[in-house]
């Protein structure tokens, strides 16, 4: 909100005027509801906002209020513990896988974990679309627009959500479509759905199916009840699309704001158009989150074993003799010299001219194998005395 020093005609208590003809509260006059605004400001919800306005602890321009019976008009500047409230940002839709074991809740009075504890602490104030109960996992739409989750989760909305089941027991399809007329559990009549047996897998105690189940009116567990209701018990539950939106690649746990653009395309009919989105950008981008394209070639990067690594060979020390081959690993003929070999062939032999065959060469005679050597000269041994005198 701007404050408007030279604004006039307004009461001097700062409230916002009230319609006397109106017990709740509602100004004919335009404006819009301080718990509605400050719970878009991220403030907190409605609740925890007239919670505030009880304390004392909210005011406009400089008076503290004593209601929440109160609207906000252009120029009006609201405090809270005395700190200026900036205006609320555009409409903000968020997708989010939640896995299981967490509460659909801001607060949970058995302390369990919850789905915003687990949202990083960049995001603003977000409130759920419906909710998924402990044991259900899946697509979780997130805003920080109370009117448009609303909006969205009403049944008469008729906004379609779809999910695969699986269940235990025995079905057949024809069971399955007579819940296309809609069916009553316990008093609660629930409306059209359309359940398409897709796998079933026959076992000594029973078969276990997968359903793919599609339904317009989201009530509290309406997919388990109705399951239920025909013989099948739940033990998995997953919500794979609600609306125009789909969980698609989105990795367990992860979350992923939806574009402006296509807010503006598929939910223009839900928000007023001031507090659309401009721009085609999401304000967030999820550091986690990996492209589908990053993924895939992740995904065949793991499935193609690396290369093995070269043997390193083996040094020897200057001087030392090399390593004798072994025997029987001598290396043979090539293969080409062994087929040459059967065909009769020489291999790499000198082509000769084309004719008649040159002839032979006579081969020259053998020299004569000489005979035993005769014996040389005697070689004189050492003079005896008196040897070599004459008479």
């Amino acid at each position: 909100m701007v404050h408007d020093p030279q604004r006039t005609g307004r009461a001097s208590s700062g409230q916002a005027r009230l319609s006397e003809d109106d017990p709740s509260g509602e100004d004919p006059t335009g404006g819009e509801r301080i718990a509605k605004l400050l719970a878009r400001s991220g403030v907190g919800s409605r609740r925890d906002v007239e919670r505030l306005i009880e304390e004392g602890r909210v005011a406009i321009n400089g008076q503290v209020l004593t209601t929440p019976a109160v609207k906000v008009e252009a120029g009006d500047i609201i405090t809270v513990d005395g700190a200026v409230v900036g205006e609320p940002e555009p409409v903000r839709v968020f997708r989010y896988h939640k896995p299981v074991g967490l509460v659909t809740t801001h607060k949970d009075p058995q302390g369990r974990p919850t789905v915003f504890e687990a949202l990083p602490r960049e995001l603003p104030r977000l409130i759920s679309v419906g909710r998924l109960d402990l044991n259900s996992e899946g697509l979780l739409l997130l805003t920080n627009d109370g009117g448009l989750a609303r909006a969205l989760e009403l049944p008469a909305t008729g906004i379609v959500r779809r999910y695969r089941a699986r269940a235990h027991g025995r079905i057949t399809q024809e069971r399955l479509d007579r819940l296309k007329d809609g069916i009553t559990v316990e008093g609660v009549r629930y409306g059209s759905i359309d359940a398409r047996l897709d796998k079933a897998k026959d076992g000594p105690q029973g078969a276990n199916l997968w359903l793919t189940v599609t339904l317009h009116e989201g009530k509290n567990r309406e997919v388990r009840r109705v399951l239920e209701a025909v013989g099948l018990k739940v033990n998995r539950l997953i919500r794979l699309s609600y609306g125009p939106f789909a969980l698609g690649t989105l990795g367990v746990g992860e979350v992923e704001e939806v574009g402006p653009r296509v807010i503006r395309e598929q939910l223009s009919d839900f928000i007023l158009p001031e507090n659309l989105p401009k721009g085609d950008r999401p304000q967030y981008r999820s550091p986690a989150a990996k492209s589908r394209r990053a993924r895939q070639e992740a995904a065949a990067t793991e499935l193609v074993p690396p290369p093995p690594e070269p043997k390193a060979r083996k040094a020897y020390k200057a001087g030392w003799a090399k390593p004798k081959p072994k025997p029987g690993h001598a290396k043979g003929p090539s293969k080409a010299k062994l087929k040459a070999k059967i065909e009769g062939k020489t291999l790499n032999a000198p082509r000769t001219p084309t004719g008649p065959k040159p002839a032979a060469r006579a081969r020259p005679a053998a020299p004569a194998r000489p005979g035993p050597a005769r014996p040389g000269p005697r070689r004189p041994g050492p003079k005896r005395p008196g040897q070599g005198r004459r008479g």
